[in-house]
């Protein structure tokens, strides 16, 4: 970025530069042809006043086409520029997302962690006094199932994150990205 803004400070400057010499060429312009204009027509003077026209509409024809040169290196630089914060948007819009998915799938596994621990816990303390609670080890095989699936969708939100930061990788290299059967779907949940 600090390189564009390198050159637009260069052309800024050459601009301006070439703003300067136009405007002291029309100067000398109008000054030759009012000198013209007064001196007798023909004559060695009327010659030279003609010829230093000519090489100041010459000059002024440059400086103005190496003003547009630069205007449209300008453009083209702004242009390229506004394209890449365009992509850069897109790519954080993308990264913020995927870290909200990421996210709640993580607070999702937190809580079933914790329900499992308490189930765990109540379960050693029956086992301590001796009793086997029936409906203590179904509700620690339901958390322990429950565990395992928000592990899963962890685990395929992290593949999706994945899948589309090398979806991006490989359309910046000019390939498109093989069409990967059911890598859209979300797979389906068994019990």
């Amino acid at each position: 970025m600090s390189e564009i803004s390198d050159f637009e400070a260069r052309i800024t400057a050459a601009l301006e530069r070439i703003g300067r010499a136009v405007a002291v060429a029309e100067e000398r312009a109008e000054a030759a042809t009012e000198a013209a204009s007064e001196a007798p027509v023909g004559g060695i003077a009327s010659e030279a006043a003609e010829a230093e026209i000519a090489r100041l509409h010459d000059a002024l024809e440059e400086e103005k086409s190496a003003n547009s040169q630069l205007e449209e290196r300008v453009k083209a630089i702004h242009d390229r520029q506004e394209s890449h914060v365009a992509a850069l948007e897109d790519e954080v819009e993308t990264l913020r997302r995927q870290l909200m998915d990421h996210d709640r799938e993580m607070q999702k596994l937190r809580h079933v962690n914790t329900q499992l621990r308490d189930n765990n816990a109540a379960l050693r303390a029956a086992n301590a006094e001796g009793v086997g609670d029936a409906g203590l080890i179904d509700a620690g095989l339901h958390a322990e199932v429950e565990a395992l699936r928000v592990a899963r969708a962890s685990d395929v939100t992290e593949l999706d994150a994945i899948l589309t930061e090398l979806r991006a990788v490989v359309s910046r290299h000019g390939t498109e990205a093989p069409a990967v059967p059911g890598a859209d779907q979300r797979p389906r949940e068994e019990y």
